[in-house]
């Protein structure tokens, strides 16, 4: 018989079992997690990758136009018709968010200024404190929606055409559920 210490209060664990290893920590982390969330919901997803590109398509070109908070819902309602997944569609929206605002609305008032042929007022150049805006704006509210729908109408071909080799791509990266055999 062998006569083995009691085991002392420092040594309960055991010396071959590693201790968790040290955790990442901070912004990098919080910012891979969401990624990673929205990465598996986007695999989770069940529409067809046709129906997840028609929501792209149609979000962003809701997103090009600037009725502020009225986006999601338009997108929504586009989504309908086009059979489009109304969860990506609102999603999709968000092409148009605080940050880019101003370049795209600029690109489209310049957009529709061009089709039209018209010599508005420089977009810099518009004092929208003073009632001198009233004299511009019919025609300037013209000129930017005209640009936003040809804009819209472009970004979403391209939504729907770079989204639909995405989708399909990430289709094939889903595991797929093992077959019953008959």
């Amino acid at each position: 018989m062998t006569n083995n210490p009691p085991p002392s209060p420092d040594s309960s664990r055991h010396p071959l079992i590693n201790p968790s290893p040290p955790r990442k920590t901070g912004r990098w982390l919080t910012w891979q997690r969401r990624v990673r969330y929205w990465y598996i919901r986007l695999l989770r997803l069940q529409s067809t990758p046709h129906a997840l590109a028609r929501g792209l398509a149609v979000g962003a070109f809701a997103g090009m136009f600037p009725f502020f908070g009225l986006q999601t819902a338009i997108a929504v309602v586009l989504a309908i018709p086009f059979r489009g997944n109304k969860f990506i569609a609102a999603a999709a929206t968000w092409i148009s968010n605080p940050f880019t605002y101003v370049p795209i609305f600029w690109f489209n008032y310049q957009l529709g200024q061009l089709i039209l042929q018209s010599e508005g007022p420089a977009f810099a150049e518009l004092d929208w404190q003073s009632g001198e805006i009233l004299q511009y704006t019919s025609s300037a509210a013209i000129a930017l929606l005209l640009g936003s729908g040809v804009s819209g109408l472009a970004v979403a071909l391209s939504a729907y055409l770079l989204g639909l080799k995405g989708f399909q791509w990430i289709q094939t990266r889903r595991p797929q559920p093992p077959r019953q055999s008959p």
